[in-house]
């Protein structure tokens, strides 16, 4: 497939292909369409890059159909999450509180407990501690740093933050100008 290219497209190209902090992922698409652009084969292009002509082949052809779009890697399938922000949210702001009675600091059990009774989902304690690790928070670490009034709106609010900051109005550009401690 013939792969042309106007100048604001080519300089966005030069621009990832050339870039020290650019994943691989997007520098080696753009490198591709940026060679097939200059008229070399597949065969060439996958000897000069050191990938293999299937590689070149798939983004080449991605890239004469669907132009930029076409770099970005496909949705992947898999397991959708099962969890929403909201369940994460909860497993942190537990973790950052105070623990209830006598315990000198949170389990994952008792971090379970308190989601369960606040957002009312479901969770286990080695999800509540995957949620931790991934975040790298150790409640066991943690002072009370964190205060936060139990407002009856608290999760409501939380969730419009939430929504807001994963699924922002097209064209909108989404600023926080005040620190969410509490979320």
């Amino acid at each position: 497939m013939a792969v042309e290219l106007d100048d604001e497209t080519r300089e966005m190209l030069l621009r990832v292909a050339s870039s020290a902090k650019a994943q691989v992922r997007q520098v080696l698409p753009a490198k591709i369409a940026l060679t097939a652009a200059d008229g070399a084969g597949n065969a060439a292009i996958a000897g000069q890059l050191a990938v293999s002509v299937n590689t070149v082949r798939k983004w080449r052809g991605r890239f004469a159909k669907l132009g930029l779009k076409g770099l970005k890697d496909a949705a992947r399938s898999g397991r959708p999450r099962r969890y929403d922000d909201l369940v994460r949210v909860a497993v942190v702001a537990a973790a950052t509180s105070t623990p209830p009675g006598p315990a000198a600091t949170w389990t994952h059990a008792a971090i379970a407990t308190r989601v369960a009774s606040t957002v009312l989902a479901p969770i286990s304690a080695s999800q509540a501690g995957r949620i931790l690790a991934g975040l790298d928070l150790k409640p066991h670490k943690v002072t009370s740093w964190l205060t936060r009034r139990d407002t009856p709106d608290f999760w409501d609010r939380a969730r419009d933050i939430c929504g807001l900051y994963r699924n922002p109005p097209t064209g909108a550009i989404v600023l926080s100008i005040d620190e969410k401690t509490a979320i």
